[in-house]
């Protein structure tokens, strides 16, 4: 199937929008969608209301046009496939030999396959829709602060579709010459004609742009918050500090680290980091952290299509086919044991009898077998541990056969994968606080410093945590932090990338725990970056149809 931005575009609101009174209500559709024109749905702003919740809904809805191919299910599916797999530290024992394509990165070339052109559709579909709201919205019935809550709104999911294409189909900014390289088709209007590709630094100057207008309305309306705008306490609709939120990641990626630090701190205003208790409860349903996130419950589920399908320590995949998703061997077993983050990841303290080691106790050689308990007594004794460990502390799983270093982390609310997922935390915004003050100040580590104690030791999750780091060694800090709290949250493949260093996963012979067909040292060989890996290209459906390329 041949999409193009082209058409994408044109399908806006009347075509792919659904609307609803919420992200987590019953979805109201007034007249057929092939009738319906552009100015009649946002003809006054309760409408206009019902097409972000839309937005909202193309975020954690399956796509069909590319099923064929995999469940894709929105950020879910990018988070998974794209940001995850080819990560260093997400481990699918089970399933990696046959996904090796994916996890190496071995499709980004590939351009006729579903998998090159899914995040292309997806997040074409949401600036397509996000353009014509922005196109209709000021000749809409309502009260001007409520269009402009809407147009910010609208502005903030353009320009975090911008921003993902970007890091998916474009160098990073330390790769692209400043900005020289090129970016990505910015079509920032309802037209559908041909249009040549932006370069990257012209990419990112829309993406400023787009959330600094967005900031300035919401601050304008500041006596406004999303639960009282769209009546819901639902994580999925945009505000100012999900608005100040992307903005610092983007910031981060550019290098731009005062506009990074000074929306990081913005961004977490009112958004306390959660609890212990809270962190231990399975990250799929919205807390105090939580920024912006997904929105899934037992009326829209998604059923075997859902992220939390496969990533959730009780979903349907760990439950019913044993199929469990891992943390890297030699990261995690290198966390100190206070953390109680290390705790959510069956690492070797839980299940390592004692006198004996992990090469004794687990399968370490038969493909897609890696990791999983050996048999004999020695296995049958780790796997004992191991399961009373799970037993005593997380009593929404039942017995079935780990793998070592099973992630414990995400839990779902029911069957098959019920539940939301996190898009953005406040942990996130401390941790680019860490990092933009450790380039800020580099004759002063106590800033970065101060970020790292208030993430671990202040918030409960390592007590004992401290810091008195410097240089380079303060910086690996930050950054094995950033894999230790964002696991699993589509960070590890995009860091290496920013970072310009390689994707490194050890087999067992090593010390670490992947199998043969996906361990490896990628990205960069000898010192020189291997762009392949690290960029997608640009999908037949878009080549094809739009003579602008």
């Amino acid at each position: 199937m041949k999409i193009s931005t082209k058409y994408i575009l044109a399908s806006a609101l009347s075509g792919i929008l659904i609307f609803g009174s919420g992200c987590s209500d019953s979805w109201l559709q007034t007249e057929p969608t092939d009738q319906a024109s552009n100015e009649a749905v946002l003809s006054t702003t309760e409408n206009a209301k019902k097409a972000i919740n839309g937005l909202c809904k193309l975020m954690s809805m399956q796509h069909g046009a590319y099923w064929d191919y995999f469940a894709n299910n929105g950020e879910g599916t990018v988070i998974q496939y794209y940001l995850e797999y080819p990560g260093r530290d997400f481990n699918y024992p089970l399933m990696s030999p046959g996904w090796s394509v994916i996890f190496n990165n071995k499709f980004t070339q590939n351009v006729t396959s579903g998998y090159c052109a899914y995040p292309w559709y997806y997040y074409y579909s949401i600036i397509g829709n996000a353009n014509t709201v922005l196109a209709n919205i000021d000749a809409a019935e309502g009260e001007q602060s409520e269009k402009d809550y809407i147009k910010a709104g609208a502005l903030t999911f353009r320009a975090y579709s911008f921003f993902r294409l970007s890091q998916i189909y474009c160098d990073s900014w330390k790769e692209s010459n400043n900005g020289g390289s090129e970016g990505i088709v910015l079509r920032i209007d309802e037209s559908t004609g041909d249009m040549p590709l932006s370069t990257l630094a012209q990419t990112y100057e829309q993406i400023y742009s787009d959330l600094n207008q967005a900031i300035s309305l919401f601050k304008a309306n500041g006596d406004m918050t999303r639960d009282s705008f769209y009546g819901t306490s639902a994580a999925c609709y945009p505000d100012q500090n999900v608005a100040e939120a992307i903005l610092a990641r983007v910031a981060l990626s550019k290098g731009d680290y005062q506009v990074a630090l000074d929306n990081a701190k913005a961004a977490r205003e009112g958004r306390s980091l959660m609890n212990v208790s809270d962190y231990k409860a399975g990250f799929y349903q919205n807390n105090s952290e939580w920024i912006w996130g997904t929105f899934n419950d037992a009326q829209e589920t998604l059923y075997y299509g859902a992220f939390l399908v496969v990533f959730a320590r009780n979903g349907y995949y760990a439950t019913n086919q044993h199929y469990h998703v891992c943390v890297a061997r030699d990261f995690i077993d290198e966390i100190s044991d206070s953390d109680i983050r290390k705790g959510l990841f069956l690492h070797k303290g839980t299940f390592l009898p004692e006198g004996k080691t992990v090469e004794e106790v687990l399968d370490t050689q038969t493909s897609s077998m890696v990791g999983m308990f050996a048999e004999g007594d020695d296995g049958d004794e780790a796997y004992a541990n191991a399961e009373e460990y799970i037993k005593a502390n997380f009593s929404d799983m039942t017995e079935t056969p780990y793998n070592a270093y099973t992630s414990l982390k995400y839990a779902c609310e029911g069957m098959p994968g019920i539940g939301s997922i996190p898009l953005i935390r406040s942990s996130e915004m401390l941790l680019i606080e860490a990092e933009a003050n450790y380039f800020l100040n580099s004759g002063n580590p106590q800033p970065a410093r101060d970020n790292l104690i208030e993430l671990n030791k202040t918030s409960g999750r390592d007590p004992e945590y401290s810091c008195d780091l410097t240089g380079e060694q303060l910086f690996e800090e930050i950054a094995k932090y950033r894999r230790l709290e964002l696991w699993g949250e589509g960070h590890s493949w995009l860091d290496c990338k920013r970072w310009g260093i390689a994707v490194v996963r050890k087999s067992f012979a090593e010390g670490g725990n992947y199998d043969a067909s996906v361990s490896g040292t990628f990205g960069y060989k000898d010192g020189v970056c291997d762009k392949t890996f690290w960029k997608w290209s640009i999908p037949t459906g878009e080549t094809d149809l739009n003579e602008g390329l």
